[in-house]
């Protein structure tokens, strides 16, 4: 048999293989495990968040105490 006569069925055969490809579920819900993720990662970050702006502010008032006993003669 010819080669000419074996490319065409394999080649046939590779694009009947071939099919379009499925969009992505968009209305799928998260896993359940990477929900509880999310959250325990959440929660750390929020209590860093708020230190952080207790800190912030405790440097102010500190700084607001400071500045107003350098005026005081």
């Amino acid at each position: 048999m010819n080669r000419r006569h074996c490319l065409l069925p394999s080649a046939l055969l590779l694009l009947a293989g071939c099919g379009s490809p499925q969009p992505p579920d968009t209305e799928r819900r998260p896993d359940p495990q990477a929900a509880a993720m999310r959250g325990a990662v959440a929660q750390p970050l929020a209590e860093a968040r708020a230190a952080a702006a207790a800190t912030e502010e405790a440097a102010r008032s500190g700084q607001k105490a400071v500045s107003a006993a350098e005026t005081v003669p």
